[in-house]
């Protein structure tokens, strides 16, 4: 078959083509098996970038699977609803305290202090009238979180001291063996000796689950409270607050000196060996190792200049450190991305340089700049190491309310809580890693909207 002269008229299939090139009279034996190799290499070619492309796909959803598989039981607990009678009697610590009004004028001051644990002890007691013996009893009390119970109680009370008397209805968070067994993370059929919860204690959690004493419900703990000894208990709100405050800092300090670098260094400093130097050093910057950066914080900023460790402030001065040449970078490629007609435009009708850069280069330039700094502290969001170094590895029980209050951050929060072997440590280290990836492509999400609508602007 005659091929035809215009090549845009050739309405044959690529495999058609090649078929009559090698079946055309015009070619040699010798070009025809070198065309055969050429093409076997590559569909060789081909089938390795599919198959990275497949490998890549698995791996990625084998590691969200994963981590969905293993954090999916976070974000909800199990709590056990009681009738909780408010005893002055009991709460001030010795029968007939507390009666009295001057009593009630003394103790409402250190209302604090009360013996909480006591009523919720006897609470949960009445739930089992049958259970006799201290020992027993003192299994029948450890369903529940201890800490977690008292400390609802007492917030209730501070809040409305007027309850004291009488008797409230409160969900309390049960203790962390009990959550996993019903969650079916503690296996029954395991013999009771390998097992951190007793035979009869299952029985207890049996009798109230069917009584409807013992609910699933939604973990708003995990969002709400800083991090615990208890794992029922632990949040990631402290290591939230501090991560954003890590952020804000990081970001008003590193976008207005890594653009004022940028512009400098791409449009007003001279040609010579001393910025040929700092473009280099730049650039070399952005691939230092990240705890570098927090051994310099932790020379500079703490053993020089004595600022405190674990706060958000020096937090965000070491990863503006970190961000700095990734932005001066992003800056100069978004600069360097504007056509000089732009500016040359500017220039012959009579506008000074800086003008024509500030006015016309840089709003066309913006959407690249705004977009690499998003990235940029997406990417120190993620950081670990010079958080490390700088002491943010503090246990915080209090969220922090400004950038000078000591702090955590969620990657280092998910450092610490994956150290620890317990199951419910896991599964809110999986959670929490799944809460910093939801960041993640929110930050990065934005990045890309907020480019294309200033781009539409534009």
């Amino acid at each position: 078959m005659a091929e035809p002269s215009l090549p845009f008229l050739d309405k044959r299939s690529p495999k058609q083509r090649a078929t009559d090139r090698l079946t055309s009279p015009h070619i040699t034996e010798s070009a025809k098996r070198h065309l055969k190799k050429r093409r076997r290499k590559e569909a060789r070619f081909r089938f390795y970038g599919q198959a990275a492309v497949l490998f890549a796909l698995t791996s990625l959803f084998w590691l969200l699977s994963s981590l969905v598989l293993t954090g999916l039981s976070a974000f909800h607990h199990h709590v056990m609803v009681l009738d909780v009678r408010l005893s002055p009697q009991i709460l001030f610590g010795a029968p007939g305290t507390g009666s009295s009004a001057s009593d009630r004028a003394i103790n409402d001051k250190n209302i604090r202090a009360l013996d909480y644990r006591a009523v919720v002890k006897q609470a949960v007691l009445q739930t089992q009238p049958d259970v006799v013996g201290d020992q027993n009893q003192r299994r029948l009390y450890q369903l529940v979180s201890d800490s977690g119970a008292a400390n609802l109680l007492r917030q209730k009370v501070f809040e409305t001291p007027e309850l004291i008397g009488q008797v409230v209805r409160v969900s309390v968070p049960v203790s962390d063996h009990v959550d996993q067994l019903l969650k079916g993370h503690i296996d029954r059929d395991t013999p009771e000796a390998r097992r951190k919860i007793s035979d009869q204690q299952i029985l207890w959690i049996d009798d109230l689950r069917q009584r409807g004493l013992i609910q699933s419900r939604f973990n708003g703990l995990l969002f709400t409270h800083p991090d615990s000894r208890d794992p029922e208990l632990a949040g990631v709100a402290s290591a939230v607050i501090g991560s954003v405050f890590i952020i804000l800092s990081a970001f008003l300090l590193a976008l207005p000196i890594g653009v004022g670098s940028a512009l400098y260094l791409d449009e007003f400093a001279p040609r010579n060996r001393w910025t040929d130097y700092i473009e280099i050093s730049i650039n070399n910057l952005a691939a230092v190792p990240s705890i570098v950066f927090g051994l310099l914080g932790l020379a500079i900023f703490i053993n020089i200049f004595g600022l405190q460790r674990s706060i958000p402030l020096v937090a965000g001065m070491v990863l503006a450190l970190r961000a700095f040449p990734t932005i001066v970078i992003a800056t100069r490629s978004a600069l360097q991305s504007v056509s000089p007609s732009i500016v040359d435009g500017a220039l012959s009708l009579g506008a000074s340089h800086t003008q024509a850069v500030f006015q016309q280069k840089m709003p066309l330039a913006t959407p690249g700049i705004l977009t690499g700094s998003i990235i940029a502290m997406a990417q120190v969001l993620g950081e670990t190491a010079p958080l490390l170094m700088i002491g943010m590895v503090a246990f915080v029980t209090d969220i922090p309310a400004s950038v000078n209050d000591p702090s955590t951050a969620l990657p280092v929060q998910i450092f610490l809580w994956s150290e620890s072997a317990e199951r419910a440590w896991t599964e809110r280290a999986a959670a929490a890693i799944l809460l910093l990836l939801s960041i993640l492509v929110l930050m990065n999400g934005f990045a890309v909207w907020l480019r294309n609508r200033l781009e539409k602007r534009i």
